[in-house]
């Protein structure tokens, strides 16, 4: 009597990949490059479905996708309405990830569609923090033209300034902060008087 039971449940339940979230299977889908399967999942559920975020490390699809110097994913992603800004459970965003990674083409896209170039994990590390520590100058250049600055401190009291200097005053790192930063009303977030438009 009992197993039939438990013979018609296991005929009724469902296969595996249907007991997984749409976040999960788009999360998969895109990290497998399996572009057929990540659209059908946004078109089949609603457009928060291109921000969803693995349950454990916060990473996004733009995370994967940053992660695999994929910029073909990156543009397509944004296209669907990514948010550029969402951070991981480390309080990494996509635009410091590229910047730990020196992926220029990465950075230049997620600038272009929005990432905020001074949000910093949770040790206080901006994107331009993460390429001088990597002495980028494309990135850093990239960076500072969108602009970041050079004078935010991280968690330790430093900022990407100062951790140039640590090669000398006169170092190539700290000419192209010098070369290429913006004025300080033009940085992003700078204080402006009177509303914003």
């Amino acid at each position: 009597m009992v197993l039939p039971a438990i013979a018609g449940a296991l005929a009724l339940a469902s296969p595996a990949q249907a007991q997984y979230s749409p976040g999960y299977q788009f999360l998969k889908a895109v990290k497998d490059g399996n572009g057929d399967d990540a659209v059908k999942l946004l078109q089949d559920h609603s457009t928060t479905l291109v921000n969803s975020q693995d349950i454990t490390t916060g990473e996004s699809a733009l995370h994967i996708v940053v992660a695999q110097r994929n910029l073909t994913w990156i543009k397509f992603l944004c296209q669907q309405g990514a948010n550029p800004n969402v951070a991981d459970k480390k309080g990494v965003t996509p635009l410091v990830l590229a910047s730990q990674l020196g992926y220029l083409d990465g950075v230049s896209e997620l600038i272009k569609r929005g990432a905020k170039v001074d949000v910093a994990n949770s040790t206080g590390e901006t994107p331009l923090i993460a390429a001088v520590h990597r002495r980028d100058i494309p990135t850093i250049r990239v960076l500072l033209k969108g602009g970041a600055d050079p004078d935010r401190a991280d968690s330790s009291g430093r900022s990407a300034r100062d951790y140039a200097m640590y090669d000398g005053a006169n170092s190539t790192l700290v000419q192209e902060i010098e070369k290429n930063e913006k004025p300080k009303g033009e940085r992003e977030g700078a204080a402006r008087y009177g509303p914003a438009f």
